[in-house]
């Protein structure tokens, strides 16, 4: 019963011991979560290792796209990657033996890196030992000196072999060549190392043998097996019963990298109780790597091990040799010794730039990716300790991804116009005393979007063209600027008024300039002003517009002459009779011309005045009323009838001018007068010879119209006085006004349809008038600057007149 209880217990151990290493070997392979591969050392270049991207589960054809790449500093020289196919390749021979010189198992560990999305993953390759390398001796020749008084038993430690290799292919055994006093014997070191020792068997004889040669052979376990031999020469001669003796089989001792050239590693030592020559040591490597043979000497005479080079801890962090202290009668012992190099902070940082854009757009969202960068500090410890930053964040920033991997992002939207470009600097320091540190520079170009729509210079433009311009001429330009770049800020202009077809029947755009032209000449008495709604619009994708207004405003020209309205003349060159009182007194307003000029400004200031008149001739005109007066009493054998020319002239450059021929007859009674006045008609003018009658119903009909007309015109000139806004005016129209005025000067003729305006002087001694256009908004120059000289003749009844410098009030009648 017992016994079965103790079986049952023992099988349920088992059980759990099973289920517990199970669970192990699950959670062992969540936990590394990395692809391993194992390949034999001195594999050729091309050697395929297995498919990368297969294994990763990577899709293949997606490798090129999201730069699929291996990042290592030290593996990416023995291995590369084919995107096409995603296989991982032997770039270069490897040997174990130089990769991974002190440890069993050697492994070399690189990074599979791909973007889009980001994802680093870590790639262990386990490169295993072949037999490549032979058990070597540090020494092809022993040299031995034992007395014949040696007894048997007597052991003889010999150099050992090394053999790089690892496991069954390192050193296995050793061997000796057939003789009649030694035998081989293996002594292991607290190491695991085998040192060979020859065991005196049988007592030596120098008078029957004074020398003996033995090869010594080390032998691995290779397939086929390797070997190497040594020749150990043995000299009989007196007795030396005691070899050298270290303190210690094993010394270590550590180093600062950056001791300088020659500074003392360690003082060997060791003693023999001999004396005389066989207590003389001398020190050597019996065992020490060609590397180190380069960084290291000793001193055979005082066992000082000194450096002769500089140290690297990035190169090489211990150093493994023997030491051999040996006597002067051939005795000799061995000490391991290990330097272990301390790593210093001598290596700053490097930044790698795994990934980088040198260019992005400015519409690109805060969280963008620019690069990615990777820190790498071959230094140990703190040393090598990385922290990455920005010296000048901007709009950037850096965050750690995996392992030494970095990101850099913008953290805020970008504006080109802003700024076009940004000289990213990127610091890694690390942790050492004094840290050390490294910057690198990324230019960065930001690309241009269209986010700018045009902007005109001005919301409104005035332009002011004078009329009858010439067709095709420009006559103005609009601007816009667009701060964008290439298309995106080349603008077109365009018209889009909702009636742009009249629109376009006088002015057209250059699409690109933005220069105006017209298309007609323009008729400042047609059409004043008008306005043109202008679009400018950039070549971008969607493009942007904006929109402008434009005030053409026509500016008068002299192109129209006066036109006299009163009296009106019927057929071409005929005469125009007005009958004078002879009662008439000097002053007196026997007539009056009105005309009008469709232009405007001082194209239309119209000035009045005789043509070809005598020094007696008795009337007199307004150079700017064109009221004829009087200018003395009439004489009872006064010539009865008087003929002269007026001439209407407006103030244009040059002027434009009209006639009217006038004939004044001067008559009291006009029925008795009449013989007179036919008689003198035929003796002053042949060509006046007209019908009696006519002229008799014309002088009665003038002289009725010229008492009506009077008292109208008195009546209306008294209520425009008083209803004047002025109150500098306070007389009438005209400051005299006779019994006899033109008979038609008030009929229908004259107020209707024309409209024309009446400046007034605010003196109350002032009688002259003009008519003149309304008053528009041009420039000033259209209406100033107007010499006045030489319109007219001056006569003393208009004096007054001529002074246009006074102020004046301008009214529409």
């Amino acid at each position: 019963m017992f016994l079965q209880r103790i079986k049952e217990r023992n099988e349920r151990t088992i059980t759990w011991q099973v289920v517990y290493f199970l669970l192990f070997c699950c959670l062992y392979k969540t936990i590394t979560a990395q692809i391993q591969y194992s390949i034999p050392e001195e594999t050729k270049k091309g050697f395929l290792v297995g498919n990368l991207a297969k294994d990763l589960g990577l899709n293949i054809q997606d490798l090129v796209l999201r730069k699929f790449h291996i990042s290592s500093v030290t593996a990416e020289h023995f291995f590369n990657v084919n995107v096409e196919n995603g296989n991982l390749y032997v770039a270069e021979r490897i040997d174990r033996e130089s990769v991974c010189e002190m440890t069993t198992v050697c492994l070399m560990t690189f990074e599979a890196v791909v973007e889009n999305p980001l994802n680093v993953f870590s790639v262990e390759v386990e490169i295993q030992d072949i037999n490549d390398n032979p058990p070597r001796f540090s020494k092809t020749t022993m040299n031995f000196e034992i007395t014949e008084l040696t007894h048997p038993g007597t052991h003889f430690v010999l150099s050992n072999a090394v053999d790089p290799d690892i496991g069954v292919n390192s050193l296995q055994a050793y061997k000796i060549s057939e003789n009649e006093y030694f035998k081989l014997n293996e002594k292991t070191s607290k190491d695991g190392r085998k040192y060979p020792e020859l065991v005196l068997e049988r007592p030596l004889d120098r008078e029957k043998q004074s020398g003996l040669e033995i090869t010594l052979t080390a032998v691995d376990g290779g397939n086929p097996v390797k070997t190497g031999t040594a020749l150990i020469k043995i000299l009989i001669s007196d007795i030396n019963d005691n070899a050298p003796v270290f303190s210690e089989e094993l010394f270590q001792v550590s180093m600062i990298e950056t001791a300088p050239v020659n500074s003392l590693v360690i003082r060997m030592n060791a003693t023999d109780e001999d004396e005389g020559i066989n207590g003389q040591i001398t020190y050597s490597f019996s065992h020490i790597t060609k590397h180190a043979q380069q960084i290291f000497t000793i001193d055979s005479q005082n066992g000082e091990i000194r450096t002769q080079q500089e140290l690297d801890f990035e190169i090489t962090k211990a150093y493994e040799m023997t030491v051999e202290a040996q006597d002067g009668g051939g005795l000799f012992s061995h000490a391991k010794l290990i330097i272990y190099i301390v790593d210093a902070n001598d290596n700053a940082p490097e930044i790698i730039l795994t990934s980088v854009s040198s260019s992005i757009y400015e519409d690109s969202l805060p969280g963008t990716v620019i690069a990615l960068v990777n820190i790498r500090d071959v230094d140990s410890g703190d040393n090598g300790k990385v922290q990455c930053g920005i010296t000048d964040p901007m709009r950037f920033e850096i965050t750690a991804s995996s392992g030494n991997y970095f990101r850099l992002l913008t953290t805020s939207m970008l504006d080109r116009e802003e700024k076009h470009e940004y000289n990213i600097t990127i610091k890694a320091e690390d942790k050492g005393s004094p840290p050390l540190s490294t910057t690198k520079t990324i230019r960065l170009l930001i690309l241009d979007v269209n986010d700018n729509p045009p902007v005109f210079d001005q919301s409104r433009y005035v332009a002011y063209i004078p009329e009858n311009n010439p067709s095709g001429s420009s006559v103005f330009q609009v601007h816009a600027s667009d701060p964008d770049m290439d298309d995106n800020g080349k603008i077109i202009y365009s018209i889009i008024n909702e009636n742009a077809d009249s629109v376009l029947s006088y002015i057209s755009i250059n699409s690109m300039s933005g220069v105006l032209y017209a298309q007609r000449p323009f008729d400042y008495e047609h059409q004043r002003e008008f306005d043109m709604k202008i679009m400018s619009r950039d070549n971008g994708s969607p493009s942007l517009s904006s929109f402008t207004t434009v005030t053409i405003c026509i500016t008068d020209q002299n192109d129209n002459s006066p036109k006299i309205l009163y009296p009106s003349i019927g057929s071409e060159g005929s005469a125009v009779f007005e009958i004078v009182p002879r009662s008439s007194n000097k002053g007196d307003l026997v007539a009056k011309v009105v005309a009008v000029d469709a232009d405007s400004g001082h194209n239309a200031w119209l000035s009045y005045q005789f043509l070809q008149t005598s020094d007696l001739f008795p009337f007199t005109i307004g150079q700017y009323t064109g009221e004829i007066r009087t200018l003395r009493t009439f004489q009872d054998r006064e010539i009865l009838k008087h003929k002269v020319a007026v001439l209407v002239r407006d103030n244009g450059s040059p002027s434009r001018s009209a006639t009217i021929n006038l004939n004044f007859i001067v008559a009291d009674n006009f029925q008795q007068e009449v013989p007179e006045i036919n008689s003198q008609l035929q003796n002053l003018d042949p060509q006046a010879n007209v019908d009696i009658y006519l002229v008799v119903a014309l002088a009665l009909i003038s002289f009725l119209f010229t008492l009506t007309v009077m008292l109208v015109i008195i009546i209306k000139c008294r209520r425009t006085t008083y209803a004047k806004p002025f109150g500098s005016v306070t007389t009438g129209l005209y400051s005299e006004v006779g019994a006899r005025v033109p008979a038609n000067f008030n009929n229908a003729t004259l107020t209707f349809p024309y409209s024309y305006d009446v400046c007034v002087a605010l003196d109350s001694t002032e009688n002259e008038f003009a008519f003149l256009k309304p008053i528009q908004n041009v420039p000033t120059e259209n209406l100033l600057d107007t010499d006045d000289s030489g319109l007219g003749n001056n006569t003393p009844n208009d004096s007054s007149s001529s002074d246009i410098s006074k102020e004046v009030s301008c009214k529409v009648i």
